[in-house]
């Protein structure tokens, strides 16, 4: 077995050239102090306690047509899920979205997901984070993907996860250890389907492998989990403060959150995925049932039309990267 010199490294590194790395943009990382652009050089220590504990916290956002969409809400919830871990920011708020805006810049694509990772930081392989030198952020850009309706306008097929929920201290936070989000998104595959929800313990309705779930009930109202068992998603949070237009209008009855039973689910008139990089997605098939009439409805229509208005000229949620 050979021993390799940094020159080995380097060009065994080049070889690792995969196609699905025309996605990857740039990556900022505070251990490299700076960007890359060369996708096999996106790597990061195997001694950090992200990597070899799960100990980490991320989030998910997107740049659409040059702007970040509600940025500042997904920092928001990156701050509440470093500190319950007990997670110090490297650091500042304002340093942290120069942080982010110039990484896209770099990148160059005015359409881009953007992944922050807050790592517990390198040192020894134990399970202590106090024998960590301290907190690393990652922020990578890569392309971004089309929302599920526009590659699949007939709506999503979703399935009952056998994967349980996970305990409400950790459903609440966006942490690093991502098996059982894995292991639904495997199942998902698995059944021919394209979604999976999970339930509590009680049986009620949970999330998805990386999506909140919610419905349009029998009494017309917008009704998603209780929050206490599930992840606050910005998009839901945000696609709920966007329904209140339909409240008025008297297309919905209500936006709510409460526990929702599994029979209520093939009862709903409409069946709804959010999440950042879904957009509002239309569920025609939940298990073996059609819901509803089996088409998307017209809340789905409303909704993702109020959200792709809000992504595009809501000015104040967007942080333009490449000018307004």
């Amino acid at each position: 077995m050979k021993t390799l010199n940094d020159q080995d490294v380097l060009n065994a590194l080049s070889a690792s050239r995969q196609a699905y790395h025309d996605g990857y943009l740039a990556m900022y990382s505070s251990w490299l102090g700076g960007v890359v652009t060369d996708p096999v050089l996106m790597v990061h220590p195997i001694d950090d306690h992200l990597v070899h504990r799960g100990d980490g916290v991320f989030e998910t956002m997107k740049c659409v047509s040059g702007g970040i969409y509600n940025l500042h809400a997904h920092l928001d919830r990156l701050d509440h899920s470093a500190s319950v871990v007990h997670l110090e920011l490297p650091m500042e708020r304002d340093s942290m979205v120069q942080t982010i805006i110039e990484t896209v810049r770099i990148g160059g694509n005015p359409n881009a997901a953007v992944r922050l990772f807050l790592s517990r930081g390198p040192g020894s392989f134990g399970v202590n984070p106090y024998e960590s030198v301290g907190a690393q952020l990652v922020v990578v850009a890569t392309t971004l993907g089309l929302p599920f309706m526009q590659k699949h306008p007939e709506g999503a097929h979703v399935k009952s996860s056998s994967i349980p929920a996970k305990p409400s201290r950790y459903a609440g936070i966006k942490n690093c250890n991502y098996h059982p989000n894995v292991l639904m998104s495997r199942e998902a595959v698995d059944l021919g389907a394209d979604f999976v929800a999970s339930y509590d313990e009680s049986g009620f309705l949970a999330e998805g492998a990386t999506e909140n779930i919610g419905i349009v009930d029998a009494g017309g109202s917008l009704t998603f989990p209780d929050l206490d068992g599930i992840l606050s998603g910005t998009t839901m949070m945000r696609v709920c403060e966007l329904a209140q237009k339909l409240v008025a209008s008297g297309d919905l009855s209500g936006v709510v959150f409460r526990h929702i039973g599994r029979e209520e689910i093939f009862a709903a008139r409409e069946v709804l995925i959010v999440g950042t990089t879904r957009n509002v997605t239309a569920v025609r098939k939940y298990d073996d049932t059609m819901i509803g009439d089996g088409i998307p409805g017209p809340v789905w229509k409303a909704l993702s039309d109020l959200l792709e208005e809000d992504i595009q000229h809501n000015a104040e949620l967007r942080t333009e990267v490449f000018g307004s």
